[in-house]
């Protein structure tokens, strides 16, 4: 997938402007929620706002801000008190309705049933097509530990109920 190299009359507004959806897709497949996912979005984005002058290219900077919201999503993973919302007497907002990013629903849940470092080296490796080397480096986990969380994740949605025999991996 090749990105524009950089979206330089448009600084980073531009840049947002042009990745915003992508990076939303891999939030949500991460998240499996859309408000947490555009959540994790804007948090990666605030974190890196200040560095993008230093990137020469958008290319670069969205390596960077990816990899941020990789490991902001595993922080937030590790932090019970992310998971430990409370809930409200009001009726929640609408979600934005995902169009053309959202896979199968049944894929959806399949990943949705996998504990949360497994879907993160999932969604790494065959959604953002990652090497094992990246994926490791990104998360900053072993190589071997990358490959035991993408071959239990498989063989957990080689199983899956939600999954059709033409929808497994």
């Amino acid at each position: 997938m090749e990105h524009p190299v950089s979206v330089e009359t448009g600084g980073f507004d531009g840049f947002v402007a042009a990745r915003a959806g992508e990076l939303f897709a891999a939030a949500w497949l991460l998240t499996n929620d859309v408000h947490h996912a555009e959540d994790l979005v804007q948090t990666a984005l605030s974190k890196t706002y200040g560095r993008y002058d230093s990137f020469d290219n958008d290319r670069h900077f969205e390596a960077y801000v990816r990899t941020t919201m990789y490991r902001t999503f595993v922080s937030w993973w590790r932090r019970l008190a992310w998971r430990s919302e409370t809930p409200s007497d009001s009726p929640p907002d609408l979600p934005a309705p995902v169009t053309d990013i959202e896979p199968g629903t049944d894929l959806r849940r399949a990943l949705a049933s996998l504990p949360r470092m497994q879907r993160t080296v999932l969604v790494l490796r065959y959604f953002e097509d990652r090497s094992t080397r990246d994926v490791a480096q990104l998360l900053g986990i072993p190589e071997g530990t990358v490959t035991s969380h993408v071959s239990r994740g498989l063989a957990a949605l080689r199983t899956s109920p939600q999954l059709n025999q033409e929808d497994q991996p």
